[in-house]
């Protein structure tokens, strides 16, 4: 299975939080890592969204259905993203767009096996492979990409 935890693109202040649009730089930003993603991504990803406005904006810029997941809104559990995308032991592409610090600490999760204060910057995507090597499972961190290095 591959997991792709991308944070949303840069997001105009306003409020309610929930309801924020992304900037101009946001769009563009998301544009670009969609682009990036899907050079790279089959075209049977499955593509979620935390239910606010800018993660599901972001979303879009993939170009397909994105389905709304409770478990990628602010505050929500890394425990409870992974389960509820079938990390690790899924099939496929799942992509996760959401918010931090949630994001930060489901990579942690991911790759220490506990929620640590790691900082994903606006519209970055971190790319994760779980399979079998030597009747083992097996974790690697494929890819970090950042809009700015696009």
């Amino acid at each position: 299975m591959d997991l792709i935890l991308w944070r949303h693109a840069d997001a105009a202040y306003g409020v309610p939080d929930e309801e924020r649009q992304l900037s101009q730089e946001g769009r563009e930003q998301a544009a670009m890592m969609a682009d990036w993603l899907k050079a790279r991504v089959s075209g049977d990803a499955k593509l979620f969204s935390s239910p606010f406005t800018r993660a599901r904006q972001t979303a879009m810029a993939f170009g397909q259905d994105v389905e709304i997941l409770r478990e990628a809104a602010p505050g929500a559990s890394p425990y409870d993203l992974l389960s509820a995308v079938g990390w690790p032991g899924g099939k496929g592409v799942a992509i996760v767009v959401g918010h931090q610090p949630d994001l930060g600490e489901t990579a942690a999760t991911i790759l220490t096996g506990g929620p640590l204060p790691i900082s994903f910057s606006k519209g970055t995507a971190w790319w994760f492979r779980s399979g079998f090597e030597g009747g083992r499972r097996q974790v690697r961190l494929v890819s970090v990409m950042a809009p700015d290095l696009l």
